[in-house]
């Protein structure tokens, strides 16, 4: 066989020729495609790196856990409001929008569920923290001691702190690795004396770090619930609860299950409403991947705009070649090359360059990911550098779809030049 019975071997020996023949300009050309190419691939492998971590912060807290917490509910909102805008009230607006209803006592009959093994609640408040010359504001969290029976945090050191402990409002604390390095520093935290707002608190341990802030327990403080309700905040009431489940399968039912005795409790006829939600672990995790899929999509938009630029630019380059070329067209044409042969040449050396973009792209974009991640690792966060194989499958596509798409309008005013006023163009 013979070299022309493969046309498009031809021409893309010829392309090749050509892109070789001007460098400089083959780079500039694609510099816009290389910088869409990579700014999609590094969203697209941060995504996943930082998808990864979310979902190991939420493994972390255990898969077969529930979370209840307070909401308000809209016809309280919608009073608070009114309030709010001047109406009667409107000056103890924070008061009336407190939810004080979720208590102990919920979750004791919680507790008694078929699938239900264990809950703990959660009082939240803020306070500064001292020790010696050093100060921080710190988020203190009051548990009771079944906490250290589901959630699944270790100590770097110390104890946790137990029931009785609890029982007896016993100002003692487990700190969270962050607070007991900005404040302890090269001191070993455990048995010294903490001071929490207008209290001391004895520190029994020190969480270690989970490397991020789902877990909450790296910039957290830990106390039991009692000392939080009756000596910090003055409260009965709690503002989160975590629920133990046995089978996750029945997740669902157990969570509509601790709907009914929260409505029970709380003498609530109509589900609207609740002045609470439940939320399975694997709620969390929908809630937290759609909100990151709208980012990811917005990213990925606005480096479409790159692509859009890169694509317009390689559509210039190659009217600039079509007409740096003109004289060379009439001769292939006059020794009886096709409008196919000059079409199919100048496509091709317009999908070479953008798909040379596109590899050039995704190197760029896995290494700056790669830099993400060790930024992300030397924080602490427990990340995995990741390039999807979806991620560069689109960059390889997007590239050779923009050569096509921006390349056939100058390959075909090339192919329809008349082969005799071309040889004549100077």
């Amino acid at each position: 066989m013979t070299r022309q019975s493969f046309p498009m071997f031809s021409s893309l020996k010829q392309s090749i020729k050509s892109l070789f023949a001007n460098p400089a300009r083959t780079m500039l050309t694609t510099l816009g495609i290389v910088i869409g190419i990579a700014t999609v691939i590094m969203v697209l492998s941060a995504g996943a790196g930082f998808r990864g971590f979310i979902n190991d912060q939420i493994s972390s807290l255990g898969s077969n856990t529930l979370v209840i917490a307070t909401k308000v509910p809209p016809t309280t909102k919608n009073r608070a409001a009114s309030n709010a805008s001047g109406g009667p009230g409107a000056q103890n607006f924070n008061a009336v929008v407190a939810i004080t209803s979720f208590k102990e006592r919920d979750l004791e009959d919680i507790k008694r569920l078929p699938n239900v093994t264990g809950a703990y609640g959660i009082a939240i408040g803020q306070a500064v923290a001292g020790y010696r010359e050093n100060k921080k504001s710190v988020l203190y969290a009051g548990t009771s001691a079944d906490r250290f029976l589901i959630d699944q945090g270790t100590l770097r050191e110390g104890r946790f702190f137990t029931e009785g402990e609890n029982a007896g409002a016993a100002q003692v604390a487990l700190l969270g690795s962050g607070i007991a390095d900005d404040l302890f520093e090269q001191d070993p935290p455990v048995g010294k004396i903490l001071r929490i707002g207008n209290l001391n608190f004895q520190v029994i341990g020190v969480y270690n770090s989970r490397g991020g802030p789902v877990g909450g327990d790296d910039d957290m403080l830990f106390m039991p619930l009692v000392t939080a309700q009756k000596k910090l905040l003055g409260i009965d009431h709690i503002a989160r609860g975590v629920v133990q489940i046995a089978d996750t399968d029945r997740g669902d039912i157990t969570a509509e299950d601790i709907r009914g005795v929260l409505r029970q409790n709380h003498r609530i006829t109509d589900s609207v409403k609740d002045d609470f939600t439940v939320a399975t672990q694997a709620d969390v995790l929908d809630t937290l991947n759609t909100v990151f899929n709208g980012i990811t999509i917005l990213l990925v938009a606005i480096a479409a705009i790159s692509l859009i630029v890169g694509g317009v630019g390689i559509m210039n380059i190659m009217y600039v070649a079509v007409t740096e070329r003109t004289a060379e067209i009439g001769l292939k044409k006059a020794v009886g090359a096709t409008n196919m042969n000059i079409l199919s040449e100048f496509l091709a050396e317009s999908v070479l360059v953008t798909v040379l973009g596109g590899i050039l792209g995704i190197g760029l974009g896995a290494f700056l990911a790669w830099i993400v991640s060790v930024v992300a690792i030397s924080s602490g966060m427990s990340w995995h550098f990741i390039v999807p194989l979806y991620a560069i499958a689109i960059g390889v596509g997007v590239s050779a779809i923009i050569g096509i798409s921006f390349g056939v309008l100058p390959a075909r005013s090339a192919s329809h030049l008349d082969p005799i006023e071309a040889l004549r163009y100077e």
